[in-house]
């Protein structure tokens, strides 16, 4: 009985031994080996930026802080937004003035008469409403005047939807001369679909123009400036450059309504509004009230690279409509004005103030030059038309300023017989200079895996790629019903491991577009979305954020089994080392849904610090999104790991982006 005992309990052992021995077996760690040692390219400062195109009421009622829409009354409906009010069954009327024989870019005022001492007026809607702050300061100001010697004063008042004042203030113009005034007032309610009255009382005439409300906290308290919420996201990206002004934008459907940068500076009063191509391009989002004001204009742009520390990256006209539109092209004889511009944009950011545009970019307050190194030339530009035009440009941009960097491009797309004509011609032109080319790819989640290695096999002594527009697409290119979902972020995380694996062929990287208002857009997925008061940064935000703050100063390689991790066991990830901060960067994306248990060899250095950080961005539902209720559902949470003998072994969570940073000692 007792040997019969003896014998089940061995039997019991040695079942149980193996049971531990399978479990360790099926525990072990998988093995990444970081070369630390064997750095393979440096990473350029601007490897992770921003794209800023006006798409989406990005600019005019989104990042430019003003309240007013069509504070001038250039719309090609004059009074859209607009609308007359009376008190008390008063008498009145508004009638538009046009002056454009003496001011062409800003043409037409309103003549306000009214009747009597209780008030006739105007109310402005706004942008989809005004987002109004109790307790905040609001700015209103108006060229104005009494053309017949009256005295009828204007009173300015703020105005929920159900009609209860939330704050106002008076200013009487004086004279018969064109003259600004100022008046500031606080709210007494948070309010975001308030609107805007302007009253003239007493009876008489009063001249109107350039009607405004900003608040009073923008961006660096800058008068008529930006939104401070969404500039703080941007600068919180710390990005390295800022690409302006598009995009499709660049382009215009036709060349009347393309971006002209001159236009664009100098007194905001005398900057020529012209629609917004975004107006009625989809179907699905018919956007009639979608102009530029161009209150945001090349000066802003400027300084808005310089405050959030980025690379001012300027995108020209080239003579070339979008080509999905009109396709208009200007003759190659006939391109001089454009390649001055292109000329004077120089100027004006590095000029020094004795140059003519140097000179203007001081009187608007920046006398110390910008310091621009790229521009641009062209946007999604395809064929021979483009080639032909690209190579004048070049011509002349290279003689008067080899110092600027051009950016050209190989169309809307990553492949195809557009994109294989440019990027064969543009890599095989030996007599005219290519330095970065423009890439773009919205494409489905896992065009954006599957891609990773796209350039492993490009030629590193070719130009280099600036990948320049990317968003993963749920559904399809451009559906109204794609989502800046958990699953799109993570595909892009993905990718942007094989950019950063590829620093020596890929130096710059910018998802686009930027920015949506939640009542104005026209295109998704984008990367910030706003309404009238509030803002977030998506998943992809999160992930655009993550890998541009911890982005290293060198390339090292990342091996499983000798090999670079391009998504073996769909896992992919970079690494880095930041000489600054004397640390190893590593990214680890994993996109399966399992966990994996894992070991980091930190080899080529003689000793880590025995402590870490573990960044980690993830969701178990791959539809998560972000929100204004719940901004920060997907967002990265950061803690303390253990180093020992140069290892660090961690669990990777399914579907999470992960940055591990440790110390050289």
């Amino acid at each position: 009985m007792t040997n019969m005992k003896n014998k089940y309990f061995s039997l019991g052992a040695l079942a149980v031994a193996c049971m531990m021995s399978a479990n360790v077996a099926a525990q072990k760690a998988t093995s990444f080996v970081v070369k630390a040692n064997q750095p393979t390219a440096e990473i350029q400062p601007t490897m992770w930026g921003i794209f800023f195109e006006d798409i989406n009421l990005g600019a005019d009622g989104g990042i430019y802080a003003e309240l007013v829409k069509n504070r001038s009354f250039e719309f090609a409906t004059p009074m859209m937004g607009w609308k007359e009010q009376k008190k008390n069954g008063t008498t009145g009327k508004a009638l538009v003035h046009n002056q454009e024989a003496i001011n062409p870019s800003n043409r037409r005022f309103i003549r306000v008469e009214s009747g009597s001492d209780e008030g006739f007026g105007l109310s402005n809607e706004g942008f989809r409403g005004m987002g109004i702050k109790k307790g905040n300061q609001y700015n209103f100001s108006v060229l104005a005047r009494q053309p017949q010697g009256d005295n009828v004063a204007v009173v300015v008042e703020l105005v929920n939807p159900d009609g209860k004042s939330i704050g106002s203030a008076t200013v009487t113009p004086q004279g018969k001369q064109w003259k600004k005034y100022n008046v500031s007032f606080t709210a007494t309610e948070t309010e975001p679909k308030a609107y805007l009255n302007v009253w003239a009382k007493g009876k008489g005439t009063v001249d109107m123009d350039m009607i405004s409300l900003f608040p009073q906290d923008t961006w660096k308290q800058r008068p008529n400036g930006l939104r401070a919420d969404m500039v703080q996201l941007l600068a919180d990206m710390k990005p390295g450059f800022f690409r302006f002004p598009g995009g499709c934008i660049v382009e215009g459907r036709t060349l009347d309504e393309r971006f002209e940068w001159k236009k664009t500076i100098g007194p905001i009063e005398n900057r020529e509004l012209t629609v917004n191509r975004w107006n009625t391009e989809f179907g699905h989002r018919l956007t009639p009230d979608y102009y530029q004001s161009f209150g945001l204009g090349f000066f802003e742009y400027f300084q808005l690279s310089e405050d959030i520390g980025a690379e001012p990256l300027p995108i020209l006209n080239c003579g070339m409509a979008c080509q999905f539109n009109t396709g208009e092209v200007v003759p190659l004889d006939q391109l001089d004005t454009y390649i001055q511009d292109a000329l004077d944009l120089i100027e004006f950011a590095n000029g020094g103030v004795n140059t003519t545009w140097g000179k203007k970019r001081a009187d608007m307050g920046h006398p110390e030059p910008f310091n621009m190194k790229f521009l641009g030339v062209g946007n999604e530009q395809w064929g021979e038309q483009y080639i032909e035009r690209y190579k004048i440009f070049a011509k002349v941009l290279s003689e008067k300023h080899p110092e600027i960097k051009l950016i050209t491009t190989t169309g809307p797309f990553p492949d195809g017989e557009e994109f294989d004509y440019l990027n064969t011609t543009l890599r095989g032109m030996k007599d005219t200079r290519v330095d970065i080319i423009d890439e773009h790819y919205y494409r489905a989640p896992e065009w954006f895996k599957e891609n990773a290695t796209r350039y492993d096999s490009y030629d590193r002594k070719g130009p280099k790629i600036f990948a320049g527009e990317y968003a993963s697409q749920t559904v399809a290119i451009a559906s109204p019903d794609n989502r800046n979902n958990w699953n799109a972020a993570l595909s892009e995380a993905a990718f942007m491991t094989g950019l950063e694996r590829n620093a020596d062929v890929v130096v710059m990287a910018s998802y686009a577009p930027l920015f949506a208002h939640v009542e104005g857009w026209q295109w998704t997925p984008d990367m910030i979305w706003v309404d009238n008061l509030r803002s977030f940064g998506t998943p992809n935000y999160q992930v655009q954020k993550l890998f541009s703050t911890n982005s290293g100063t060198q390339v090292v390689p990342v091996l499983l089994d000798g090999i670079a991790v391009t998504g073996q066991n769909n896992t992919f990830a970079s690494a880095s080392i930041d000489k600054k901060t004397n640390e190893v960067i590593l990214k680890v994306v994993n996109t399966s849904d399992k966990e994996m248990n894992n070991e980091f060899v930190i080899d080529g250095v003689k000793k880590l610090q025995n402590r870490g950080t573990h960044t980690e961005l993830r969701s178990d539902n791959l539809n998560q999104e972000n929100s204004f209720e719940n901004p920060k559902a997907v967002s990265p949470v950061q803690k303390q790991i253990q180093v020992k003998n140069n290892k660090v072994q961690l669990k990777l969570q399914p579907y999470s982006v992960n940055v591990i940073r440790v110390k050289i000692s």
